[in-house]
């Protein structure tokens, strides 16, 4: 798996206003700016991400992810 491939797996799950992916082919990180993360804690958002990614996590074809998730008010707090 590629981090191209790793990125539209989630924005098929997850609708996503930024999405950066970058890993070596099994130590993923990623940051994702979703607004259905509005409200949620960090587990519930990290929980929403690997549901997207369902099989891929179980049979380790992705080993490790890390990731950042914000909404989109936080990720423009960030960047301003």
């Amino acid at each position: 798996m590629n981090a191209q491939e790793l990125e539209s797996i989630i924005r098929a799950g997850l609708p996503c206003e930024h999405l950066h992916v970058e890993g070596d082919g099994r130590h993923w990180f990623a940051t994702i700016v979703s607004a259905e993360f509005e409200g949620k804690r960090p587990i519930a958002r990290h929980q929403r991400v690997y549901a997207t990614l369902g099989e891929k996590m179980a049979t380790d074809e992705v080993h490790a992810l890390s990731m950042k998730t914000l909404t989109p008010g936080e990720w423009a707090a960030q960047q301003a």
